[in-house]
């Protein structure tokens, strides 16, 4: 059974002036998410800065976000790292927390070989008995899982049950889906490829921009998963500009800024990543309004 269906919040982690998280806006945000439909919260990938919390802040984030969440959707909690020791650390950790399933990155920096990244990823899923969604993100991690590869994770591992896609590359998309036969949860990891990824069997996204439109990508969705082809396309294009502009500086550099110009008070971003400069800024506010969530 899938761990979700439909739109996932890669959830921003909100910040005080002091780079500590403020758990106060937290708790609006998740609110904000489940009010307005969202169908499940991913907390602490990329976007939720995992990278630059200490593991005592990134496992008290995923317990509070489970506290707060309460069972209403899923929670899938990032885990990944380039350590296979600290991947098992935090998984089992977050399994323990109450998280419904995990997310797990490629190894970065080390670039693995495949059959590195199938021992990586094997060790991490005996280690936990919850669901584990492989994340393939070649652009961050500076190397790509195979079809074949997470096929056979997928048929060596029970609880490796998908992938959440960021490639890009939707001939791949279209390989593990041939190769997985229907047996492989696929999730689009670029809010501009729900639809493409969705019409060769992906379950939902993992999504950026469901944090500033919750409920306008849940609506992509299950409109689409309705049967409405045509309305969840225009949806779909419909969002392109703004998506654009969400990713005119490196995630999530925009989509903190555009939580804060909603009030939303998503707060400061910790280094090595740096405030939205003026000119972009300008771009992201002016979406915001033609989408009319601004």
């Amino acid at each position: 059974m899938s761990i979700f269906t439909g739109s996932g919040t890669a959830i921003v982690t909100p910040m005080n002036a002091d780079g500590s998280v403020n758990y106060e806006s937290f708790k609006n945000l998740i609110e904000f998410q489940i009010a307005n439909e969202t169908d499940a919260i991913i907390v602490c990938g990329t976007t939720g800065e995992a990278s630059t919390l200490t593991h005592e802040e990134h496992l008290d984030v995923i317990k509070y976000c489970v506290e707060v969440v309460n069972k209403r959707i899923p929670v899938i909690a990032g885990t990944g790292s380039n350590c296979t020791e600290t991947a098992i650390y935090l998984s089992t950790e977050a399994e323990k927390a109450g998280a419904d399933g995990l997310l797990v990155v490629s190894p970065y920096y080390n670039k693995a070989t495949q059959n590195g990244l199938f021992a990586h990823f094997k060790a991490v899923a005996d280690s936990v008995k919850i669901p584990i969604l492989l994340y393939n993100v070649q652009s961050r991690t500076g190397m790509n899982i195979a079809p074949t590869t997470i096929v056979r994770l997928c048929e060596a591992c029970e609880n490796i049950v998908g992938v959440k896609e960021a490639s890009g590359n939707i001939s791949q998309v279209a390989k593990i889906a041939a190769l997985g036969k229907g047996k492989i949860d696929i999730y689009s990891g670029n809010d501009d490829q729900i639809i493409p990824i969705m019409s060769l069997g992906g379950k939902g996204v993992i999504s950026v921009l469901s944090n500033v439109a919750p409920r306008q990508t849940h609506e992509i969705c299950a409109k689409y998963l309705a049967g409405d082809v045509k309305e969840a396309t225009q949806m779909q294009l419909n969002a392109i500009d703004l998506i654009e502009a969400l990713f005119c500086e490196v995630n999530p550099i925009p989509v903190k800024q555009a939580l804060n110009l909603m009030g939303m008070e998503a707060g400061t971003l910790r280094l090595p990543l740096t405030e939205m400069e003026e000119a972009t800024t300008a771009r992201l506010k002016a979406s915001m309004e033609a989408y009319g969530i601004l």
